[in-house]
């Protein structure tokens, strides 16, 4: 009986101590201008042969990078995006290979053409976790900011993929 209730004590005592720290959490948000712009590119990029493989919109803060973790297969064409909210002046993207490697950094600002889109092509040498880190710097400082991120997949011959 001692036994028990000195376990269900101990229970109780890390649920407390979990509960009080702060956790991260990825939290989804909605942009009406963001969600039109995604359904743009998926339409562009289906139309070029590439799957659609993961998305989701993610609420970030200004200036801090938000990552995103996904499994690529070694020959594989991918083609990544990133979209920030419009109100932002900086979007950066940074990608690491598992040996914290970095192998893409783009940068846009607010004034460029397609300022608030980050998209590039990668063909990983090996079959492994690869780390996408967005960042936007918004000038009012925002913690809600609103971002979204896409990863395709080319599909179809895979001779034409792996000679490119």
């Amino acid at each position: 009986m001692k036994r028990t209730c000195l376990i269900f004590i101990s229970v109780l005592l890390l649920g407390f101590a979990a509960s009080s720290q702060k956790v991260i959490r990825v939290q989804s948000c909605n942009n009406d201008y963001i969600s039109k712009e995604a359904d743009s590119l998926k339409s562009l990029y289906s139309k070029d042969g590439f799957m659609l493989l993961k998305e989701a919109s993610i609420t970030m803060e200004s200036e801090y990078e938000m990552p995103v973790v996904v499994p690529l297969t070694q020959g594989s064409w991918y083609q990544f995006v990133f979209i920030g909210d419009h109100t932002s002046r900086l979007y950066e993207v940074r990608m690491y290979d598992w040996n914290e490697r970095q192998v893409i950094y783009q940068k846009k600002m607010w004034g460029d053409v397609d300022g608030n889109i980050i998209s590039y092509s990668y063909i990983p040498k090996f079959s492994e976790f690869h780390m996408m880190k967005p960042v936007q710097v918004n000038k009012e400082k925002k913690k809600n900011l609103c971002g979204y991120v896409m990863l395709f997949k080319k599909v179809g011959d895979q001779n034409t993929i792996t000679s490119r």
